[in-house]
């Protein structure tokens, strides 16, 4: 349905995400729903059965009995729900959703891309199988990102910036 993209995707959900729409969102590596956003699988209530992976994705985001009860019963949860519930990554404000947004996408951009490729490959590969072989899954990726090496400069001023970067966060108290 999406292309396998190399950087994260964030949904921005403004509104209802119902069917072919809760699917699109799932999709995404991560999630931000308004306070006016709704959730709902409605599959069985139109009498369509899922094509886009929603039968695998929800289960994945909000456990097993309660993916069954979504598609069971096409009820719509709220955007708390679906934040407790693990559907989502954040609740915000209607009017700060694009705002907050952006601000992820930015944080996502000081990232090191190489690195942040590579993990969210790791990510998707190690989803496909379980236990010991998403540790192997893993393991082989480690060993190949750093086959050439790894740069213990280059990494200490990263380290150096990351704690900077936590106590400016924490002084704010987000």
């Amino acid at each position: 349905m999406i292309p396998e993209l190399t950087i994260p995707l964030i949904g921005a959900v403004n509104g209802a995400a119902v069917t072919g729409g809760l699917e699109l969102a799932l999709a995404c590596d991560f999630l931000v729903a308004s306070d006016r956003a709704a959730f709902a699988d409605t599959h069985a209530r139109v009498g369509v059965m899922p094509g886009w992976g929603l039968t695998v994705a929800l289960p994945e985001a909000v456990g097993l009995r309660r993916a069954r009860e979504m598609s069971a019963t096409g009820n719509f949860i709220n955007a708390p729900t679906a934040l407790a519930w693990g559907l989502v990554n954040h609740v915000v404000r209607h009017d700060e959703l694009l705002g907050f947004s952006r601000r992820l996408a930015a944080d996502v951009a000081t990232t090191d891309p190489d690195a942040l490729r590579s993990i969210l490959a790791t990510y998707r590969e190690a989803a496909m199988v379980s236990g010991q072989e998403a540790r192997q899954v893993e393991a082989r990726a480690h060993r190949s990102f750093h086959a050439g090496g790894i740069d213990a400069g280059l990494v200490a001023s990263r380290r150096n910036a990351v704690i900077e970067r936590g106590r400016r966060v924490s002084h704010r108290g987000v």
